[in-house]
């Protein structure tokens, strides 16, 4: 048998074997150290269509919510999700939930211009419609209305002359004593 050696190699060596394993121990653990995370392209934004594709990616998470409502992510992290805009400003928020209830939230700020600003003389800003204007098959005997870019209608200038009222039968009725 080999006698027994009081060496500093044996003490090193076992010190560094050690660190190794706890470096190891922490890389491995460090999923749930750290936390769920989420990634998306912007947080601020002006757009111009209705409909806006939400699309990014989760890490660590056992569930994701937009607006409160669960959204499907992929094995890989990844999500996507459409949003109907309202006009003007809205606001989304993604909230990502770990297995051990820890939760990450990041807030999207979007702007949605459903119609352009024009300027008017007097200084004010006024919307522009950018519909057609809608128009209804002529009524007899109605006064014809011209359809406008604003929307409104005005009748036109009375040229022609009123066609007489109709006049309806005479019904007769009998009441009893």
């Amino acid at each position: 048998m080999l006698p027994y050696r009081d060496s500093r190699l044996t003490v090193v060596l076992l010190g560094v074997f050690f660190l190794i394993a706890i470096l190891y121990a922490l890389f491995e653990a460090r999923g749930q150290l750290m936390g769920p995370t989420i990634t998306v392209d912007t947080r601020v934004a002006t757009v111009d269509e209705p409909l806006l594709l939400i699309e990014g990616h989760a890490e660590r998470i056992s569930s994701l919510t937009m607006n409160g409502k669960e959204i499907p992510v992929t094995e890989d992290g990844l999500f996507r999700e459409p949003y109907l805009l309202a006009p003007g400003y809205n606001r989304i928020l993604l909230k990502a939930t770990d297995s051990y209830g820890r939760s990450a939230e990041r807030v999207l700020e979007l702007v949605y211009n459903a119609e352009e600003l024009t300027e008017t003389t007097s200084g004010t800003s006024t919307p522009q419609s950018t519909s057609t204007p809608i128009v209804t098959p002529p009524i007899p005997n109605a006064v014809p209305t011209i359809p406008t870019t604003t929307g409104t209608a005005t009748p036109p200038p009375q040229t022609a002359t009123p066609t007489p009222p109709t006049t309806l039968p005479a019904t007769t009725s009998t009441t009893t004593p």
